[in-house]
C-alpha cells in the first residue's frame, strides 16, 4: 500500500490562493447579472466559476490532509529552488514595472520595453535580434488588436501630446 506524498513547500498557500481566486471570480460573474434566470448572461460563468469552487476545495482538502515536510530548512530551500527561482521573481518585477508604466507610457512604449527586457533577460541573444523580435511581436499585436479588431489601446498621460 503506498503512503501520501508529502506536502510540497508552497502547496497549501497556492490551493488556498487557488480557491479565493474562484470565490472572488464567481462574485464578478454574480455581479454580471445575478441569478434571475437560466438565459442571463451570468449563468454560464457562474457555473464556470461554480465548478472551479468546488475543485478548489477537492484540492485543497487533500492538500490540508497530508503530512508536511519535516524539514523547514529543506522546504525553504526547495521553494525558492522549485516554485520561486529568481528567474522567476525578475520576470514578476518586469510584469509589475510593465503595470506601473503602462498608465504613464501607453500600450506601445511600455510594451516595447517590457518584450525587449523579457527577451533580453530570458533569451540572452545579441540586442540586435532582440530589438527585432520585440518589434516584430508589438507590431502584430497592434494589427491585431488596434487594426483588426478596433481596440483602443492606452496611450499613457506623457504620450498624449506627443501622437
Amino acid at each position: 500500500m503506498q503512503s501520501t506524498p508529502a506536502r510540497r513547500p508552497g502547496e497549501l498557500v497556492f490551493a488556498v490562493a487557488v480557491l479565493l481566486f474562484s470565490l472572488a471570480a464567481f462574485w464578478q460573474a454574480y455581479e454580471i447579472s445575478g441569478f434571475d434566470g437560466l438565459t442571463e448572461p451570468g449563468v454560464f460563468p457562474m457555473l464556470a466559476t461554480g465548478t472551479m469552487i468546488v475543485a478548489a476545495l477537492f484540492i485543497l482538502s487533500d492538500t490540508a490532509r497530508r503530512r508536511p515536510d519535516a524539514d523547514t530548512q529543506a522546504v525553504t530551500r526547495r521553494f525558492f529552488v522549485d516554485i520561486l527561482p529568481i528567474r522567476h521573481m525578475v520576470l514578476i518585477g518586469l510584469v509589475l514595472a510593465y503595470l506601473l508604466l503602462l498608465p504613464m507610457l501607453g500600450f506601445i512604449v511600455s510594451s516595447a520595453l517590457f518584450l525587449l527586457a523579457a527577451f533580453q533577460y530570458l533569451w540572452r541573444r545579441h540586442v540586435l535580434v532582440t530589438v527585432l523580435l520585440s518589434a516584430g511581436a508589438l507590431a502584430a499585436v497592434y494589427v491585431i488588436f488596434r487594426i483588426v479588431f478596433q481596440v483602443v489601446l492606452p496611450e499613457g498621460s506623457l504620450m498624449r501630446g506627443l501622437v
